[in-house]
């Protein structure tokens, strides 16, 4: 499970803007941007190829937030005829810059699980939550936290990683949801108490999960990642398991729904193919697939669950702040966060 990363400055995107700029589009190529946890079987992007009478360019752009900036920056000369990877977090920044254009094919028009505002065409979606290493907890013996209060409490210091939200997806959804459920100053009171109790700052998810988390040899036995991560470990387990090693907590002001989208970039080329390759990401063949390359939930309604998705529980609350209020609001609440947490 890829997940991704923010960082993006003016000299790397000319650095881009020339390098793409030089390499073109082709007649027959259909420029597709993507962020770093793209991933699609082979054959399924063969036979759209196939099918539109283009050849894919993907380019992968890290983190959906970097990805963005990078359209931002580029706008002049776009990078891409279709970006991917747009979520609710990022479609009111993106509307306001002006990089992208409505779409008005079918899979605009009918009903999604969960939809997008504007001209992002919803693809799929999933939750930012804590996760836990069950052999840990089963072995000392010390209760499940039953709330985001519970975790400032001395039994739970330095259990607790997370991703620093200024560098990491995941690490801003979670900032994110503690600001939406708890409020502003309650939650940054939150983040106060949990840096003196230990919580230790990953700069990213892979970091998190794969260094600093208890299941994977680290210390810490709760870490910030999906609701998805349980069917994913029972997906990649060397060994044949029925049940995941690890579980998700829906504690609240804990769990932030997200929601992906594809989308017309403003000024591309190829517009016949880039509206088929939305369509394409709204089919079922692709919907289905998405599930275990991408860990997210199918937008599509009526598309079958893959059956190792049983183990993504899906909480029945979560938080979902209004896209304009964290365009608004999100650079200060990161750089509050910095200050509160680091600093």
């Amino acid at each position: 499970m890829l997940r991704r990363t923010f960082s993006f400055g003016a000299g790397a995107a000319l650095a881009l803007t020339a390098a793409l700029a030089a390499a073109g589009a082709s007649a027959q190529e259909l420029r597709v941007l993507v962020h770093g946890s793209f991933s699609l079987p082979k054959p399924l992007l063969a036979q759209f190829e196939a099918d539109a009478g283009v050849k894919l360019g993907i380019i992968k752009g890290g983190d959906a937030g970097e990805m963005l900036n990078k359209l931002i920056l580029t706008r002049a000369q776009p990078i891409a005829d279709v970006v991917f990877g747009i979520d609710n977090a990022l479609v009111s920044k993106a509307v306001a810059a002006n990089v992208l254009e409505p779409y008005a094919g079918p899979a605009a028009t009918r009903a999604a699980v969960v939809p997008l505002p504007g001209p992002v065409v919803a693809v799929d979606y999933g939750y930012v939550n804590l996760n836990y290493d069950k052999a840990w907890f089963a072995k000392s013996g010390l209760a499940l936290p039953k709330s985001l209060e519970d975790l400032a409490l001395p039994a739970y210091r330095d259990l607790l990683v997370v991703q620093n939200p200024a560098t990491s997806s995941p690490g801003y959804a979670f900032l994110l949801a503690t600001v939406a459920g708890l409020g502003e100053q309650a939650a940054f009171d939150w983040w106060a108490r949990m840096r003196a109790n230990g919580v230790k700052v990953a700069k990213g998810w892979s970091e998190a999960y794969y260094t600093e988390f208890s299941r994977n040899g680290g210390s810490r036995p709760l870490v910030v990642s999906y609701a998805s991560s349980p069917a994913a470990e029972v997906f990649y387990s060397k060994e044949k398991i029925s049940e995941p090693p690890t579980g998700s907590l829906f504690l609240k002001g804990g769990v932030l729904r997200q929601v992906e989208g594809v989308a017309l970039v403003r000024g591309g080329q190829q517009r016949e193919a880039a509206g088929r390759f939305i369509e394409f990401m709204r089919s079922r063949p692709v919907q289905e697939a998405l599930q275990t390359t991408m860990w997210m939930f199918a937008a599509e309604p009526g598309v079958a669950r893959a059956d190792v998705m049983r183990h993504a529980g899906e909480p029945t609350a979560f938080e979902d702040p209004a896209s304009d209020l964290v365009a608004r609001n999100g650079a200060d609440w990161v750089s509050r966060w910095t200050r509160v947490v680091l600093k």
